[in-house]
Parts: structure tokens; sequence; C-alpha cells
């Protein structure tokens, strides 16, 4: 674990502070006119989700956590936990859904994701950026419609809402943004 000052601190740094493991998420640098410059810090728990307002100075000591990141393939859920395989070692391990959240659906069979560890500990599950996903169900197009900036409600094979533009119909294949969770491109 590196040490660093209350000023080198920047967004995405990984940091143990109060005895967790916490995220930078938004660092603001203030110079007051009176007293010490600081670092405004936004941070995120990584293990429970809460978010913590902190005030670094300069000559603060902070430890710098640096995670592993592993590419594990996913291979089947069973009561809330999600069972992943370690490509190299064929180790399996069980981590609960939650850690995926609102992204959770959009995990298929033999998918590979990213995920964090903190020693043996997995912190989070990251997706690819972009996945296969077929409509299901849609409204049909409206002649005389423009096709600028105009969007339509459509659910997916995976039973998520997103809006997909006019020219796309039932059981296309459309490529969606994970961690945007919308319409990216045709497939």
């Amino acid at each position: 674990m590196a040490k660093i000052n209350g000023n080198e601190i920047r967004p995405g740094n990984i940091l143990e502070h109060d005895g967790g493991l916490w995220a930078a998420v938004k660092v603001n640098h203030v110079k007051p006119g009176k007293g010490g410059a600081f670092a405004q810090v936004e941070l995120k728990n990584l293990r429970d989700g809460r978010k913590l307002n902190e005030r670094f100075r300069s000559e603060d000591k902070v430890d710098q956590v640096s995670l592993d990141f592993k590419d594990q393939q996913f291979l089947y859920e069973t009561d809330g936990k999600l069972v992943f395989m370690d490509n190299e070692t064929y180790e399996q391990i069980e981590l609960d859904a939650d850690l995926l959240g609102d992204r959770r659906p959009f995990l298929q069979d033999g998918m590979t994701a990213s995920i964090q560890y903190y020693g043996d500990e997995a912190l989070t599950v990251s997706l690819p950026q972009k996945v296969k996903c077929r409509v299901v169900e849609t409204e049909p197009v409206q002649k005389g419609q423009t096709a600028a900036n105009s969007f339509k409600p459509a659910i997916l094979d995976n039973g998520v809402r997103i809006m997909i533009p006019p020219f796309i119909g039932p059981d296309e294949v459309i490529i969606v943004h994970t961690e945007l969770m919308e319409y990216s491109e045709r497939a």
C-alpha cells in the first residue's frame, strides 16, 4: 500500500480510509483565501455503496490501494449468487448478484466479465461495454415520422426497457451500451 498526500487524490483512486475501501468519485481542490488548501473528495464505499464527503489537507497521508483485475467467465446463477470461473485455474467463485445492480440482466451465459479483487475479496464486476440483445416488443413504425431524434420504447429479450430508433422492429438484434443502458447500433 502506497501512502499519498491529500492533494494527490484523483478520481478513480482506491483509498483505505476509516477501516474501509473507498473509491474517489469526485475531487475538488479548494484554495481558500484564508487557511491552507485542501481537497474536497466524494468517496464511495466499495463494499456497501455508502457515500461520504471528506476533506483532506495537503499534509494528510492517505493509503492508496491497488486492485487486481481478473477476467472470469460467467457460468450460471443459483439462489441469488452468480457463479464465475477463472479461465486460467478453472477455480469457481460465487458472488452476490447485487454486485451488478441494474446491469444484471445484461449478463449472459458464457460471457467474460472483469472482476476487481482486493486480495481474495471480489469488490466489483464489470461487464463488456456493449452486448447484443434481441428486441422482443416495440411499437410499429408510423408513416411520416421523421427519423431525426425520435425514439420509441422497446422491451429486450432480457426484460429491460430501452428507447430505440423508429426503424428497428421486433425480432431484430441490436447492440446495447451496458453502462448507459441505451441503444448503440444495429448488430
